[in-house]
């Protein structure tokens, strides 16, 4: 960054002295229908945030009422924002922009002056905003060594990403449905329900992670992550869309993950966080100081510790042999005091309680279903009890991972990361891979397509890189 030696006041005064008035016209209405159309896009926005479709999958989507439903679960009083949903509703399906607008905004304004519902749960648990809040509650236990200048390490990064990418096209065919409906209308899921595509938002916050992470290592921080979002990623969903508001305001992490970020403990994190695990091989502390350092961005406290859990799976999955024991270890390095540790440790004692996997899951949707299909609880759940019965077995931990539902391509994404890398390519059959191709398509400004071969050859040269400036 230059100096800049210039003052605001001497840009603007050049600016106005240097302003000629144009030809007089009388066809100026154009410039004055730009205020009309912008107003026009914010009641399409609402209308959006009102009710949307999930791309892919179609899943209804209602973020407003999530806001109030996850403010709730939060540990908050939310009756004065309930008030309004009917209002909201009937303005949506009326398509009236000006009354969108108002309850829109009651809607908000209550549920920023929401005050706490102490007898809730939530309060019994500490609030966990940095990873030196959870290093100093739990213990990561000694890295194991992993030689990341081997052939092996090139060939578990190709495995994990093509893993993820596997349970990212598998699982946005069907996200945001349950367990019955699933089942209802498609039988038993054990293969693609139509052509892969990679156009999700579950690789894109990693593709820019790892853009940062090639200049920085090891030494990268939450707001040289914040800047990658903001070089590279246009628009987001729930709590990433609006840290992303928050950073274009200056608000930087970790408050922007927590201002008026009434998602923080959704699922965002815990989508995009294997990628800190495989730059951290064998080494679940370093993982989890990258993946919290990346999840502040976007969320906090259980938010947070559900992006280090599934950095923990991928990590462990590289020196590890048993993805039961890597499931329990994970389990075992959440802070024991948090409430995201009461929901992956009830979804673990229910895997050793029940035979089959169905029985699991029944008993975690009635205990989690106070809860969003894309917050964190239900689909952290969902990965144990698919990777405990899938144990080892790629098809069996697709096929449960897809009939679980909630927010499947978030969920079998990360799990089959972990597992590819530890089953190795080999181990898959060629119709989960055939089909995806080579090259990777993104939403995102840079990096709009990237060949699986580039992704892997950068990820590599990056870990190898940080490690020869320093030992972990």
């Amino acid at each position: 960054m230059t100096e800049n030696k210039k003052k605001a006041w001497e840009y603007d005064h050049a600016w106005i002295t240097g302003a000629v008035p144009p030809e007089v016209s009388d066809d100026n209405e154009e410039d004055w229908m730009t205020y009309a159309k912008n107003g026009n896009r914010s009641d399409e926005q609402l209308f959006t945030d009102w009710y949307s479709e999930v791309p892919g999958s179609k899943a209804p989507c209602h973020l407003v009422v999530a806001a109030i439903q996850s403010m709730y679960n939060k540990g908050y009083e939310v009756s004065e924002a309930e008030k309004y949903i009917e209002e909201g509703l009937s303005a949506l399906a009326d398509r009236d922009g000006g009354r969108i607008q108002r309850v829109t905004a009651r809607i908000y304004s209550c549920l920023n002056q929401a005050p706490k519902a102490e007898e809730a749960a939530y309060w019994k648990y500490p609030i966990y905003r940095t990873f030196a809040d959870v290093k100093a509650r739990t213990d990561f236990g000694v890295p194991a060594p992993y030689d990341v200048m081997s052939e092996d390490f090139e060939k578990k990064i190709l495995a994990g990403w093509m893993g993820q990418l596997i349970g990212g096209c598998l699982g946005t065919q069907i996200e945001g449905y349950t367990t019955d409906n699933i089942r209802r209308r498609f039988g038993e899921v054990r293969d693609y329900l139509r052509r892969p595509e990679t156009y999700n938002d579950d690789i894109t916050y990693e593709l820019a992670y790892l853009v940062g992470f090639e200049e920085k290592g090891y030494d990268i921080t939450s707001q040289d992550v914040a800047m990658q979002w903001l070089d590279m990623i246009s628009d987001g969903y729930s709590a990433e869309k609006i840290a992303l508001e928050n950073l274009r305001h200056g608000i930087m992490p970790p408050e922007s993950g927590q201002q008026h970020n009434y998602f923080s403990d959704w699922i965002g994190a815990q989508m995009r966080t294997p990628i800190h695990g495989m730059l951290a091989p064998g080494n679940p502390e370093l993982a989890a100081r990258l993946a919290a350092d990346d999840s502040v961005v976007s969320h906090s406290n259980n938010g947070m510790l559900g992006g280090i859990f599934n950095a923990l799976l991928t990590s462990l999955s590289f020196t590890e042999n048993d993805i039961r024991r890597v499931v329990e270890k994970a389990v075992r390095m959440i802070p024991h005091d948090s409430e995201y540790y009461t929901v992956v440790s009830f979804a673990l004692d229910a895997c050793r309680r029940f035979d089959t996997w169905e029985e699991a899951w029944s008993l975690c949707e009635r205990q989690y279903q106070e809860y969003n299909w894309i917050h964190a609880y239900p689909n952290a759940a969902a990965e144990v009890i698919a990777l405990w019965y899938g144990n080892m077995d790629f098809e069996e931990t697709c096929h449960i991972i897809a009939m679980e539902g909630q927010d499947v391509d978030c969920t079998a994404a990360p799990i089959l990361n972990a597992l590819a890398i530890m089953i190795g390519l080999d181990a898959i059959d060629a119709r989960w891979i055939t089909p995806i191709g080579d090259t990777i398509y993104t939403m995102m400004r840079k990096m709009q397509k990237v060949t699986i071969k580039e992704l892997c050859s950068r990820t590599c040269k990056a870990v190898r890189r940080a490690v020869e400036k320093e030992e972990f």
